[in-house]
Formats: structure tokens, C-alpha cells, sequence
């Protein structure tokens, strides 16, 4: 297994040397790549390299996937993967990655398959063709070593998608002679009924935001349907594993409706159970977000790590490394919406003592720990790549 150079982690540390540490803000963190294109998900390969996923343009199909090398080089995997303008006018497609071995999962969101209904927090059925047959799925990705250390990129198209859609694996070949195949491992349904007596026709839409894989198992949250799901990789059986209830909005009737959806984002399995981030829906409410903590097996759930907002992703660490347990990532620090900067929290237990570890994060999406190095990478909604040391 390749490691970073110690060049790499040398130029890291002159640059954290220089990062703001003034008494205003905590900014342990150094940019080491921009112009992404909305990233929503990061993953670390057993190559040492990044894997970030990005959502796109505007124009239909403009995912992509890209590598962050350990020169912090940045280098196209795919483009034309799946993306569309979703009914609040963003970009909407890729979401979160995760590695394992020489496979990369990769979830695909909502894109087009929605418009804004005749009242508000309604949505109906998209009338037009919709940009992608594969919105609200989970692919898997395999490429190889080589690939992984040399590609200058594959294309999918939009015949690729419908391959896809068909149940098919699809092969990728690039001008180098290079060759990797995407598959798709699970495809929920775009929508589901839910009417209201003053829009029959209004639907929920799926929205499948991270994933993780366990053994065979794969876990995703649904950011819309505000649920976990659980797919057997060997069978391809699906089922809802935890479903979470609306809270009353504690800005009620100031700001927002009478509750507040749950949302879930960032999923990660830690010593047996999954740690599941609850975003909270509008507005967004600060003290209203937090982690919480599901049985794999049987889906109870309880709260973890609470009072929180907008967060996004958690992590546990590695003992030795650091002096805090947990780290979570919140998208947005004031409220509501999504005032204030991103923060970075550190929690010595379940629950424990907060502290700030960062609070100069602008729109955090994701992040994952570079274990051996001792470096955690951070992405942000405008397109860089933060790195900051962890290690003590």
C-alpha cells in the first residue's frame, strides 16, 4: 500500500503553520484543492488517495468523480454522471462515497424528479423527461490499482445510464485502453404518494444522501424519507431499517411550520452500531440537530451526541490520536438556516464535554480521516479540499 510522501505531509504542516490562529477563530486547516463542482462525499482509497464525488453544473449529467492524488494533484475519474436541477433550482446527483477494497458505492440523489407543488413544502411528479433514468440509486463503481494511480478519466453516457436502469453492468473503456465497470446495486423508487386535501397530487421523494457498507450490507440514508435503508449486497432484499419521527420547531410560528423534519445525512458504523447525523429541516433550528445511534440488526435508535445544528457527517477516532472520541461536522453554526460559519466539534463520550476544533469552515459536505497520517480532510460545498491534523 502506497503511503503519503512525506513531502506531502511537510507541505501540510508549513502551510498549517501559516493558517489563521487568532483569538477570533480556530483554523487548523490549509486548503489543498479547489474548483470541485458542489462535492458532496469524500472517501480515502487503499491507495492513500482521495475519492471525492461532485455534484455538478447547472447543465444535465455534469456529475463527476474525481482523484486527489498525494501530490494534491486533482484527476477526473468520470464525467457524465447522473445530475439534474432539482425543484429548489441546485444541482442535484451525487452524494456520498464509500470505498471498499477496489469497489467505490456511490449514492445517486434526487436530481429532476420533482417540481415545486402549488403550495408550500409541496412537490409534485416532474411532468417532463427527467435528465437521468438513474436518480434515487446506489452504483458501484470497480477500477483497478492502475487506474486508480494513472487514469486521465472515463465518460459515462447517457446510453451507459439507461444500460443501467436496464439492470445491466456497464464496461467503460477510455482513448488509453484503460477499463472499469459500473453497476447498479440498488434503485428505490423515485417518489411515493403523499397527498394533502389541498394537493392530492402531492409525492415525497427519495433522496439518497451516504452510505456505508458492512460486510454484505449496505446502509444509505434517505434525506427525504427520513429513513435508513438496508440492502443485503448477496440477495439485493431491501427494507427501511430506521424511520425517524418530525420535532416540534422550536422557532414556531416566527420561522417555519409547526416541526421540523429529521433529515438524515452522514452514516458511519462504529464498534457495532451505525452513527447516523440528523440535519433537521426547516429552519433549521439550532440545539435541534443531532447524532444518533441505530442497532444494525434491529433498527432501535436513540439519541448519541444532541444540540447540535445542520450537522452532517461524525466520525469516531482512533484511540492515541486525538483528545476527542467523536467528531462531528456541522454544515452551519447560526440560525436559522444557514447563517455562521461550519464547524468542526470535538466530543470526548457519547454526549461529553464539546469542543471547537474548527470554526472557519464555509458549507461543509463531508469528511474522512487519513488514519496513518493523522490528517482529516474536510469538503466544502464551494469546491476546496481542507486538510487538518488530527494527530497529537
Amino acid at each position: 500500500m502506497r503511503t503519503r510522501t512525506p513531502g506531502f505531509a511537510a507541505a501540510v504542516a508549513v502551510a498549517l503553520s501559516l493558517a489563521c490562529t487568532s483569538a477570533l477563530a480556530i483554523c487548523p486547516a490549509v486548503e489543498i484543492a479547489s474548483g470541485l463542482q458542489r462535492p458532496l462525499g469524500v472517501a480515502i482509497s487503499n491507495q492513500g488517495n482521495l475519492i471525492v464525488s461532485e455534484t455538478g453544473t447547472m447543465a444535465s449529467n455534469s456529475g463527476r468523480i474525481s482523484i486527489i492524488d498525494q501530490d494534491a494533484s486533482t484527476r477526473t475519474l468520470i464525467t457524465g454522471m447522473p445530475s439534474g436541477i432539482e425543484f429548489l433550482g441546485q444541482p442535484s446527483g451525487l452524494g456520498g462515497v464509500f470505498m471498499r477494497g477496489r469497489t467505490l458505492f456511490v449514492t445517486i440523489g434526487v436530481g429532476d424528479v420533482a417540481v415545486a407543488g402549488p403550495a408550500p413544502g409541496t412537490a409534485l411528479a416532474n411532468p417532463n423527461p427527467l435528465s437521468s433514468p438513474i436518480f434515487s440509486s446506489v452504483l458501484a463503481i470497480h477500477f483497478s490499482a492502475a487506474v486508480e494511480k494513472s487514469t486521465q478519466g472515463f465518460a459515462l453516457t447517457l446510453a451507459d445510464q439507461d444500460a443501467l436502469a436496464g439492470g445491466q453492468k456497464v464496461t467503460l473503456k477510455n482513448a488509453a485502453g484503460e477499463k472499469l465497470t459500473v453497476e447498479m446495486v440498488a434503485d428505490f423508487p423515485n417518489y411515493v404518494p403523499s397527498p394533502t386535501p389541498a394537493v392530492p397530487a402531492n409525492i415525497r421523494f427519495s433522496n439518497p444522501f451516504d452510505l456505508v457498507v458492512e460486510d454484505d450490507v449496505l446502509f444509505v440514508t434517505d434525506a427525504s424519507q427520513n429513513s435508513v435503508r438496508k440492502i443485503d449486497l448477496t440477495t439485493g432484499a431491501q427494507s427501511i431499517l430506521a424511520s425517524f419521527p418530525n420535532i416540534p420547531n422550536p422557532l414556531f410560528p416566527s420561522v417555519g411550520g409547526p416541526f421540523s423534519e429529521a433529515v438524515p445525512t452522514g452514516i458511519r458504523e462504529v464498534d457495532g452500531l451505525l452513527l447516523v447525523t440528523l440535519f433537521r429541516g426547516v429552519p433549521f433550528a439550532p440545539g435541534t440537530s443531532n447524532v444518533v445511534a441505530i442497532d444494525p440488526t434491529t433498527g432501535a435508535w436513540a439519541s448519541f451526541i444532541g444540540g447540535l445544528k445542520t450537522a452532517i457527517g461524525v466520525l469516531s477516532m482512533p484511540a492515541g490520536m486525538s483528545a476527542h472520541d467523536y467528531l462531528v461536522l456541522q454544515h452551519a453554526s447560526a440560525g436559522p438556516f444557514f447563517g455562521g460559519p461550519g464547524l468542526l466539534l470535538g466530543f470526548d463520550a457519547a454526549g461529553g464535554s464539546k469542543t471547537v476544533v474548527a470554526d472557519c469552515l464555509a458549507l461543509p459536505t463531508s469528511m474522512a480521516l487519513d488514519e496513518k497520517m493523522g490528517i482529516l480532510y474536510v469538503i466544502q460545498l464551494g469546491g476546496n479540499v481542507l486538510a487538518i491534523p488530527m494527530a497529537e
